[in-house]
Parts: C-alpha cells; structure tokens; sequence
C-alpha cells in the first residue's frame, strides 16, 4: 500500500515538473518572439532612415543644379548686348567692303570688353551661304557718352565697323549674318540681306 502511495506521489511529482517545464518553455518562446519582432522593427526603422536620407541627398542634389542653372542663366543675361539703330553697308564696285551697326549693353548688364587687335575678347564670325569666317577684323568708334575705357557699359553707345573678308565677295541681293559673341553673355546675330543694287552707303534696316 505504501508503495502504491509513493508511486502515485512519484508520478504526480512527475507531471507537475513536465508542466512546469512546459510552461516555461512557452514562456521562452513567447520572449523568444519579442525578440524577432524587435529585430523587425529596428531593420524596417534603418532601411526607413537610409531611403529618407537617399530622397534628401537627391534633393539637395537638384535643388544644387536648379542654383547652378539659374546662375548660369542670370549671367548670360547680365552680360548681354542689344543692336541699337539701323545696320549699314558700305559699296564700293558693286560689292559690300563693310557693315557698320550699334551696340549697347543690355539694361543693367555687365560691362562687355570691346578691346580690339590682338587682345580682342570680342569675336566676330561672317557667314554666308557660301562662305564662313571666323573671327573677322573689326573696329569700334566710341558715340556720345564714354569714360574713357574699352568696356561698353549702361549709357554706353560703341558703333563697331566689320569688314568684308579677303576672298568673299558680298555682292547685291545676298544674305549675310555676323555672330557678335563677347566674352560673357549672348551671342547677338545679326542678319540681312544686301539690296539689289549696290551703293555706296546703303541702310539694311
């Protein structure tokens, strides 16, 4: 009968330690879950962080370029020069030996170095459709108000004078374009076409 008493004891004594093994490693596996859901979490929270700091870098790196261009643009405009009055040709033998036009800066631009000769940053290109010139010589006569200096400045008139390159004959009803490109800012074309007929002075508009 004792016996009987102690297996029964014994095996009580059994089941409540499996249980207690079992709860516990319920226990476990439920902290065990935490833990996953925490690593989770925390890789959603930096792969959130490098996607939030690649959109910012990206636009600061646009909004940098937007600057750049914008810049860029401002000082094509500031360094611009505008055609002033009539463009006029010179004849001599039935054909144009030179044009003569006005130049001034644009409003509130930046002074525009008409030095000429060798050290000309002003480049002049003559073209037809038969023929191309670059850089052709050039002078200029300063109109009415100058301080002195080669740059054309606000309430600055320069009257430049080109001349028809050796080798091209621009004779009566022919098209011409002079590409006037300074140093900074626009290029001003200027394009006309010769009357049909030659004369010494002529007014191309």
């Amino acid at each position: 009968m004792y016996k009987q008493w102690c297996h029964k004891a014994f095996s009580r004594r059994g089941k409540e330690q499996n249980m207690n093994r079992h709860l516990e490693c319920r226990r476990d596996d439920r902290g065990f879950t935490a833990l996953e859901t925490a690593i989770i979490l925390m890789a959603f929270v930096v792969v959130a962080s490098v996607f939030a700091f690649t959109m910012l870098s990206s636009g600061m790196s646009s909004t940098e370029q937007s600057k750049q261009a914008i810049a860029a643009g401002m000082e094509e405009v500031s360094g611009s020069m505008e055609l002033r009055g009539s463009v006029i040709a010179a004849g001599s033998e039935d054909a144009v030996t030179s044009v003569t036009f006005c130049v001034a800066n644009a409003a509130g631009g930046d002074p525009i170095d008409l030095t000429t000769g060798e050290n000309n940053v002003l480049v002049i290109d003559y073209r037809t459709t038969a023929t191309r010139t670059a850089d052709v010589a050039w002078t200029v006569a300063w109109q009415g108000n100058n301080d002195g200096d080669s740059l054309l400045e606000d309430r600055e008139l320069a009257e430049i004078t080109v001349a028809v390159p050796a080798g091209s004959t621009l004779s009566a009803n022919t098209e011409f374009v002079l590409e006037v490109r300074p140093e900074k800012g626009g290029v001003l074309e200027i394009e006309r076409t010769t009357p049909a007929k030659i004369d010494a002075v002529m007014d191309l508009g």
